[in-house]
């Protein structure tokens, strides 16, 4: 496979002109490199100009490692991506995890359970780049909102069965130093032999049948690293936040908001992620009441300068919307995509 730069010709506009997030019904991630070459082009693109093309490929080397070492039930599927790339990236862009994100599970004034997703991450390229693929697991369809040549999920949505996302969780405070802290949890992270939290997100909308399997599977799978999940499921009272840490989980049953730092319970000490992650979450709480798909409830500082992806999704009745956001100058951001309706 060829990686070419992205053509000019940009996908079918949504609303104000913006190009809509494209929908590709796949047989597995694989298919997202034949379909979306230019897009991955532009990802390691910005990749490279981010970080240092050494330090990507050093990364990339012990990703690789620590996938092989771990058996990784994706590590063929990365491999296809590696070769399909032509040079180290794919490894260590597919253990990315340095992001920090907003969500709400609740439910709508009709009703309706939903969730509210917005993933920050100062990375050029994620919002314009963004696809929706419908893949196809043992427990039937879902929507994987994600980049060509990523594996795992970070949100993603099940029509009737369950919406989903992922925050990373914050930084344990082991020490006085904030970067010794983050090096004791890569540590940890080496020694571990558990799926990292986005393949295991990936296998919950593969094989749970429903909510409850589904939040059963979040909570109890040994995980590689922390990390906060959002749950939303069809049915009355179907809504959680589930709290990690690799053998340990605390779950918020029934409306409830997440940021980048603990909500309580038998948790230790840690270092909030992004910005302002307690003000994020009380905005997001604010507005969590009429949180609908027009986006309304995108206000600063859960829309900020580094977000990148918004989403609303509500699985009982299957609506799905989305929108890709960029970088506008060093304090602004601005809409990369429409805001999508994503319909199978």
């Amino acid at each position: 496979m060829t990686l070419s730069p992205k053509p000019e010709t940009a996908p079918e506009p949504g609303t104000g002109g913006l190009p809509a997030i494209p929908l590709h019904r796949v047989a597995g991630p694989d298919d997202l490199l034949r379909l979306e070459p230019a897009r991955l082009a532009a990802l390691i693109a910005a990749a490279e100009r981010r970080y240092p093309v050494a330090g990507i490929a050093l990364a990339d080397r012990l990703s690789r490692r620590w996938l092989e070492k771990t058996a990784n039930p994706y590590l063929e599927e990365i491999g296809r991506v590696a070769t399909a790339l032509g040079r180290p990236g794919a490894h260590f862009l597919n253990m990315s995890y340095e992001w920090a994100c907003t969500c709400s599970v609740g439910v709508t004034p009709e009703g309706r359970n939903r969730l509210t997703r917005v993933l920050d991450w100062p990375f050029d390229g994620l919002g314009a780049e963004i696809v929706a693929a419908q893949q196809q697991g043992p427990a039937g369809s879902w929507i994987n909102l994600t980049w060509p040549g990523f594996t795992g999920c970070i949100q993603g949505h099940a029509p009737g069965r369950f919406s989903a996302a992922f925050n990373q969780a914050p930084l344990r405070k082991r020490t006085a130093l904030k970067y010794l802290d983050w090096a004791l949890d890569r540590y940890g992270l080496w020694r571990s032999d558990a799926l990292p939290p986005g393949h295991l997100l990936r296998r919950a909308f593969d094989t749970a049948p429903d909510f409850a399997a589904a939040k059963a599977m979040l909570a109890e799978t040994p995980l590689a690293l922390p990390a906060i999940f959002s749950l939303a499921g069809p049915g009355p009272g179907e809504l959680a936040v589930i709290e990690r840490l690799e053998d340990h989980a605390v779950i918020h049953q029934g409306s409830h908001v997440a940021a980048n730092h603990w909500s309580g319970g038998a948790l230790p000490p840690a270092r909030p992620r992004g910005m302002v992650s307690a003000r994020r979450a009380e905005v997001m709480r604010a507005e969590a009441g009429d949180a609908g798909a027009d986006l309304a409830w995108l206000k600063a500082p859960v829309l900020n300068p580094t977000s990148r992806l918004a989403v609303y999704a509500e699985p009982a009745s299957g609506h799905l919307v989305a929108q890709g956001f960029e970088a506008a100058g060093p304090n602004h951001v601005a809409p990369a995509t429409a805001a999508t309706d994503i319909r199978p």
